[in-house]
């Protein structure tokens, strides 16, 4: 179930972000084509508008060249186009400008004018003789822009709100994810915090926490694998406790005695921060066998850990006897801060498998958290029923 849910956001991930690129490529292509045709179309209407010009100065022409009447009128016909920026008029004598923004697209060299080379200006050229009667060498020349600048204005603005459209897709996705995946991977052990038990015997000051558990289908390997050394014996020498192939054997047993009397157990798995030495190791097996339980049923837990089997003991008692374990091994080794995982029967028919995975789960819960280095698993008996009926 979680590889499918893993598969399925991986999925809608990928889905997103194919969407998000076909997004941006359509926004670019989109833009590219539209500034394009815009300048083409901006290019014909320049053509329309200087034969229109021309024709104006023509017929203005053939009333009086450069008359203050003619002047006018080129003057309105320039500045109702929308494209026209400039115009030269070139007569028998002199030359002539008329421009829309003085300065801005003509420049005078030794009393003649010349067109201001600028990006953009248009690079087309227009330029047409004047066919004015008794005028020789009368022609006409005009710059145009080459963009229409508030198509250009309205497609940038466009094609920048599709590019925000898809970072907000995206973000939103990352967004969803997280808040997602955050419930899905709590899913797992559904954390709920809960109130200690008030029948249970008097809590210490050390840092607990207790976590209702809703019993799902997991795999049982255990999270942490340590090779072990060859056991010899029923206890090992290092530790003066029992081996740890022992352990899953032993609680097995247990669980189905503490079962036939209606007895609960709780399991405690404990790890410290960092290595120690084989003496100081043991002196804390023997604080063990003093605060949890009996030599008997306390084993060894990797190179640095101890599996602790506590019959008749309900969770309430066991989360006591941790908090106790664990101030003396602080007060020992203080570099040491073990972790404590522990769980317990809580009159469910249950094997050493899953109890051992959910104080391995607890455990690594206590590792992660800040705040405390107890967790328990508090689980609910009626949810556990109904999944192992399920299960059947």
């Amino acid at each position: 179930m979680k590889n499918k849910q893993q598969n399925n956001g991986s999925g809608f991930s990928s889905f997103i972000a194919a969407l998000c690129i076909v997004i941006y490529l359509f926004a670019l292509v989109q833009a590219a084509v539209r500034l394009y045709l815009s300048i083409e179309d901006y290019r014909v209407i320049a053509g329309n508008e200087f034969t229109n010009v021309r024709n104006t100065a023509v017929s203005a022409g053939s009333q009086g060249f450069m008359d203050d009447r003619f002047i006018q009128t080129m003057n309105n016909a320039l500045l109702s186009s929308k494209a026209i920026e400039a115009l030269i008029i070139s007569g028998p004598n002199e030359e002539y400008a008329f421009e829309k923004q003085k300065g801005r697209a003509i420049l005078w060299v030794n009393n003649s004018p010349r067109f201001i080379n600028r990006l953009s200006f248009s690079n087309v050229t227009y330029y047409d003789p004047l066919p004015i009667n008794n005028i020789r060498n009368a022609n006409i020349k005009a710059v145009a822009n080459a963009f229409n600048y508030d198509d250009i204005s309205r497609i940038l603005r466009e094609t920048l709100l599709l590019i925000l459209v898809g970072f907000a897709i995206s973000f939103f996705t990352m967004l969803l994810q997280i808040l997602i995946g955050g419930k899905t991977q709590e899913k797992n052990f559904a954390p709920i915090q809960t109130p200690t038990n008030t029948s249970s015997p008097p809590q210490t000051n050390a840092p607990q926490q207790t976590i209702d558990y809703v019993p799902i289908q997991e795999d049982m390997t255990s999270p942490i694998d340590l090779e072990p050394l060859e056991p010899k014996g029923l206890y090992s020498s290092r530790s003066n406790i029992g081996w740890e192939e022992y352990t899953k054997e032993r609680l097995d047993a247990e669980i189905h005695r503490c079962a036939s009397t209606e007895k609960d157990l709780t399991f405690i798995v404990i790890e410290l921060a960092t290595e120690i030495n084989d003496t100081a190791f043991k002196a804390m097996t023997e604080d063990a066998s003093t605060i949890l339980s009996s030599k008997d049923m306390l084993f060894e837990y990797g190179s640095r850990g101890i599996y602790a089997i506590l019959p008749g003991t309900d969770l309430g008692s066991g989360i006591a006897k941790s908090e106790k374990f664990h101030q003396k091994v602080i007060q020992n080794n203080p570099e040491c801060d073990p972790n404590i995982g522990l769980t317990s029967r809580s009159g469910r028919l249950i094997n050493a498998d899953r109890l051992m995975f959910e104080s391995k789960e607890a455990l690594l819960r206590a590792k992660k958290d800040h705040t405390t280095s107890i967790i328990a698993f508090k689980s609910d008996p009626e949810k556990y029923r109904a999944f192992i009926a399920n299960q059947n």
